[in-house]
């Protein structure tokens, strides 16, 4: 059975390819700063692990879904991998790790503070994290998947009341991917007009999964029948860094023990 919802986007499948690519670039961002202990939260589908893990002398992957870690585990088994709800990460002592990457995880945790003081905890001192987290600026809909998402201001002020470096940045589309952006959003529009009661805030989101997962899978393949050039050309190039943050379709942050 698959493990994989469109929260997940998967690089099996060509209707996700943009949202893959999307999430591949923080990986390409992120390799400039790798070296030492590396630590990986929420390595998903292990999509950034081949690119990152000899850069380092020791790479650490954790992820709460188990038929993923033990996958990975066959696949990379030079990388050591941990299955474990956080926070806490009580496998993990203090100090232990140089670099923490956290991609599109920090939405998903309750207790975000926790979350970034546990991290804080298991970094060495001079160590960074880097974490990326959807622009709540640029969302289109309710992700019931979500806890909640972050502006770039709202973001900075939880993080630099754990850390007293922070910086961040935008992971911004060229024009082909926000012309994709354009279309997804039209096409979103027209599912949900049809929400006058406005039911996607209203109701408890665990109702909201299904229906969300199935409307977002039937959209991505509409958009790839409508426009499969646009939908299978898009490539990690595609999106770049930008210092204002609040142009991004993802925010990108390095904390700084």
């Amino acid at each position: 059975m698959s493990v994989y919802t469109t929260e997940i986007a998967s690089a099996r499948l060509d209707s996700d390819n943009p949202i893959h690519q999307r999430l591949v670039k923080a990986y390409y961002l992120a390799l400039p700063y790798i070296q030492g202990e590396v630590l990986e939260i929420g390595c998903g589908e292990g999509r950034g692990i081949e690119l990152l893990y000899e850069n380092c002398q020791r790479y650490v992957a954790i992820d709460k879904i188990a038929p993923v870690i033990e996958r990975l585990s066959r696949q990379f088994p030079e990388v050591e991998f941990h299955q474990m709800n956080i926070p806490p990460m009580t496998d993990f002592a203090d100090g232990s790790f140089d670099r923490i990457i956290s991609f599109q995880v920090i939405e998903h945790i309750k207790d975000d503070l926790s979350f970034l003081q546990e991290i804080k905890r298991i970094l060495k001192k001079g160590g960074q994290a880097l974490i990326t987290t959807p622009n709540n600026k640029f969302t289109l809909t309710r992700n019931p998947w979500h806890q909640r998402e972050y502006l770039s201001h709202e973001l900075q002020q939880l993080a630099k009341s754990v850390f007293d470096e922070v910086q961040i940045y935008g992971i911004k589309g060229n024009k082909k991917v926000m012309e994709y952006y354009r279309q997804n959003k039209l096409s979103v529009q027209r599912i949900t007009r049809f929400d006058i009661l406005d039911l996607q805030h209203r109701l408890p989101a665990s109702w909201l999964r299904i229906p969300y997962d199935l409307l977002n899978r039937i959209n991505r393949r509409s958009l790839q029948r409508d426009d499969d050039h646009l939908v299978s050309s898009i490539s990690h190039e595609d999106y770049q860094l930008t210092e204002i943050a609040g142009d991004g379709l993802d925010l990108f942050c390095v904390l700084t023990k």
